[in-house]
């Protein structure tokens, strides 16, 4: 998308919505084929789309944080990754036209409520080439129309991708043709195609919380995402020690620069004298520096940390101990943002109890907060992780980007004041349909 304001922001939009709805046309297994040609070309392209993205990084080294970069280095098994799941979203239920309920309102009339795309999708992302692919994938599947933004960071990767999976569609379905999918290059467009609220239905913004926050002041279309990954686990006096230490080192450890990575540790106070010395030696012996809450810095001797609500993004957490479960909770709720929170406990009721207090997206019983993930949870794929509460919540795969419409068969009724038709409201089973 050449960089040219607000006309072609909008021009970029109205092609997408075209596309789109020329996408929803095709046969499910006609989409499918497009998703697995992608994931092919991918794996064949993986030399080109290494060597675009060393250039990135090369570009990059030295002036974005070591979490930005991490999340911009492409590596061949991550484009195998990529590539098998774009194909396991192609093996899921066909999610467009899917009667979600259906009501006899009368005779011979009748009313189902079904599946379809929410439309074109602005998606905003950071240094994150990968997510690239994988928002295609999903909005091919969905029939949505989209519009790219990725970070300057990433551009050469992003512009192959894009170049790849635009030959693609213009090669499989030249019906629907690389207008489905937009790569915008220049910030002022991004101005511009914020204020097209008429034509474009969703942002979905993928990075920090600066980002996210001047998205969602800048546009009256709605925006899904979440602004921080502040994730806690937390370690109960009932936890099984082996589970507790392993947990908690995936946690942090597997991957700090992401946003399912855990930024604080509580422990239970019962254990302060033994399993939370295990844990911070573990945590030490992975590299973990380890920033103390008011306890924890008093008991142990450790460095303060700044705020106990702060995402590290980086071999660094916060580590404090509390009395029960219920201040793990009330901890949460203070200091966490609603994306992913983990217990380690054996006792069941305490698991229960936590599982079911807890307000995040995610929550977790004796598994890694690492697990929170489009691709982990087979969806195959996610455009983001969403904390809010409104339409999607969690990884956000294909069923997060359909809404619904009503469509009503009848055979001449009219309403005549309500005098004309005999209202029954029968509910129907949607799996007994014909």
């Amino acid at each position: 998308m050449a960089s040219n304001g607000a006309a072609n922001a909008r021009e970029a939009a109205i092609k997408a919505r075209s596309a789109s709805r020329q996408l929803q046309a095709l046969k499910s297994e006609d989409r499918v084929a497009l998703l697995d040609a992608i994931a092919d070309t991918l794996v064949a392209h993986t030399d080109d789309i290494l060597a675009a993205n060393a250039q990135d990084v090369e570009s990059a080294t030295g002036k974005i944080t070591d979490s930005l970069l991490q999340r911009l280095i492409l590596k061949p098994a991550k484009i195998s990754q990529l590539a098998d799941g774009i194909r396991s979203i192609g093996r899921q239920d066909e999610p467009l036209g899917r009667v979600i309920s259906a009501t006899q309102i009368a005779e011979d009339l009748e009313l189902r409520k079904i599946s379809v795309p929410i439309g074109v999708l602005l998606i905003i992302f950071e240094a994150r080439p990968d997510a690239l692919p994988q928002i295609v994938s999903l909005a091919i599947r969905s029939g949505n129309g989209l519009l790219l933004k990725g970070g300057k960071e990433a551009a050469h990767s992003n512009a192959i991708l894009h170049r790849l999976i635009s030959e693609v569609l213009d090669a499989r379905a030249p019906s629907v043709g690389s207008g489905l999918v937009s790569l915008v290059t220049s910030r002022d467009d991004i101005d511009a195609l914020l204020k097209l609220d008429d034509v474009i239905d969703l942002v979905i913004p993928r990075g920090g919380n600066a980002l996210v926050s001047h998205i969602q002041r800048s546009t009256r279309i709605p925006v899904l995402g979440h602004a921080d990954g502040i994730c806690h686990v937390y370690v109960d006096a009932e936890a099984d020690s082996a589970k507790a230490l392993a947990i908690a080192v995936d946690s942090k450890a597997d991957y700090p620069a992401a946003c399912n990575a855990a930024e604080t540790i509580l422990v239970h106070a019962s254990l302060a004298d033994g399993l939370a010395r295990e844990l911070l030696e573990a945590l030490k012996g992975a590299g973990v520096a380890v920033h103390a809450g008011p306890r924890a810095a008093e008991r142990y001797g450790l460095e303060r940390a700044a705020s106990l609500r702060h995402e590290y993004s980086s071999l660094d957490v916060g580590f404090e101990l509390v009395d029960d479960l219920a201040a793990a909770i009330d901890h949460i709720h203070a200091h966490g943002s609603s994306h992913t929170e983990v217990v380690v406990t054996e006792n069941q009721a305490t698991a229960d109890t936590f599982l079911q207090l807890v307000d995040a997206a995610c929550v977790h019983h004796n598994a890694s907060s690492r697990f929170s993930d489009g691709f982990r949870y087979g969806l195959g794929a996610e455009v983001g992780i969403s904390t809010g509460r409104i339409h999607a919540r969690g990884p956000v795969g294909v069923e997060g980007l359909l809404t619904t419409k009503f469509v009503l068969r009848g055979t001449g009724q009219v309403v005549n004041k309500d005098q004309g038709v005999k209202y029954t409201h029968v509910a129907r089973d949607p799996s007994k349909l014909a």
